[in-house]
């Protein structure tokens, strides 16, 4: 039998978890300099199709977290000074980063320096959010902004070539931390949530640190933003190699030089991305949309950027998973809803068009709504989605 054409290396096999509504469709959230031909290794179903991501909400409930809490405590004091900032708090002012920094700064007696890798172009939601968290919450903060010329190319590229448009700001997300970390000599890096707990392999769960094969790139000229090596953008488009610092992650050796140390929050704190909210809502003045996110059925998830929206839309057409079933598989697990109510959801909000920044995100990447419309459809792979007419559906939905 002659196997389905995928891209992405995705499953030919579309299947569905059997406890909360996420498909065996799910990339590993972490790769990212990957390109539309090469495998990506995402979650994980068992015999009973159950996902890797449940598996491990079920490991959660049997750990000893006084144990993970000592385990903190031990190694900040390693860490926290008498003067001067002792932790990066890599920080967009989100629910997640806020009650981070909040946390470390208030219950544990550390004093963040908390940095944001700027938003293509913030929100009115997230530029309040944003100034709460520093106002209310009480930090200090850098606002590192990239060069914007550059960063709405790489924007744009990744639009075309990957139907990715948030992968330059990603890359820079996950850089910053450690990037201003070396810069000012503070040795400790915390991020939030580990992103393996919502489908990557199991094994990712246990290890507290950040994984560095992210930062092990020795030839620049190897690494691809927006599906083309650095050194194709430069000649191209007359940028000069200095402009591409903040998207070149520090070497493993710089890193192990300064003895930089880059922790999950997640791996010491039992973590729920709602009742983060709820925290951060009451300690750093973090507020919900006044209206409900398109796609989705929340009004506090990944709001502070009006390329947000699109980020979502591209993943629903890549892999058959939009913003209502991220938002509603992690509420399964936390036990805020059930896995029938997620279904509802989702049917009824997956896939529904970002309208609202429409104009903005042409405009930000200088395209047409036609050019939008046919890079959009080139990236439908055949196993998921079918044409009747002019309407394209997917082939397979949870049930």
């Amino acid at each position: 039998m002659n196997k389905k054409k995928t891209f992405f290396g995705l499953p030919s096999d579309v299947r569905f978890c059997s406890k909360c509504v996420i498909s065996n469709q799910r990339p590993n959230s972490s790769i990212e300099f990957k390109n539309k031909n090469q495998k990506k290794i995402g979650i994980q179903f068992d015999e009973n199709n159950v996902c890797s991501a449940c598996r491990y909400h079920e490991i959660k409930k049997n750990i000893d977290w006084k144990k993970r809490d000592k385990m903190l405590w031990t190694l900040l004091s390693k860490y926290r000074r008498k003067s001067g900032y002792d932790v990066i708090v890599p920080s967009s002012g989100g629910k997640d980063s806020g009650m981070t920094a909040h946390i470390l700064k208030y219950k544990y007696g550390m004093n963040p320096l908390t940095v944001t890798w700027s938003p293509h172009e913030f929100t009115d939601i997230g530029w309040k959010n944003f100034n709460n968290c520093i106002e209310v919450g009480g930090f200090d903060n850098i606002l590192f902004t990239p060069n914007g010329r550059l960063h709405r190319l790489l924007t744009s590229l990744s639009f075309k070539n990957l139907l990715h448009p948030f992968q330059p700001f990603i890359i820079g997300q996950k850089i910053i931390g450690p990037l201003i970390a070396s810069k000012f000599n503070i040795p400790l890096v915390i991020y939030g949530e580990n992103p393996a707990e919502d489908g990557n392999l199991i094994e990712e769960n246990y290890d507290p640190k950040m994984d560095l094969d992210f930062f092990s790139v020795q030839n620049i000229n190897k690494i691809l933003l927006g599906g083309e090596p650095i050194k194709k953008i430069i000649k191209k488009y007359k940028f000069d190699l200095r402009d591409f610092s903040p998207y070149i992650p520090p070497t493993v050796k710089e890193i192990k030089n300064k003895k930089i140390k880059v922790h999950y929050l997640g791996y010491y704190i039992k973590w729920d991305p709602q009742e983060s909210f709820y925290y951060a809502a009451e300690h750093t003045g973090f507020r919900p949309n006044t209206e409900r996110t398109l796609g989705t059925y929340s009004k506090y998830s990944s709001i502070d950027d009006k390329i947000d929206d699109f980020h979502w839309y591209t993943t629903f057409i890549k892999f058959g998973i939009g913003r209502a079933t991220y938002d509603a598989y992690q509420e399964v697990r936390n036990d805020k809803i059930t896995r029938e109510e997620a279904v509802v959801l989702v049917k009824k909000y997956d896939g529904e068009f970002p309208e609202k920044y429409f104009k903005d995100f042409l405009n930000y990447i200088n395209i047409s709504e036609i050019e939008f419309w046919k890079i959009i459809n080139k990236f439908r792979s055949p196993h998921l989605w079918k044409k009747i007419g002019k309407k394209w559906s997917l082939k397979a939905q949870v049930e």
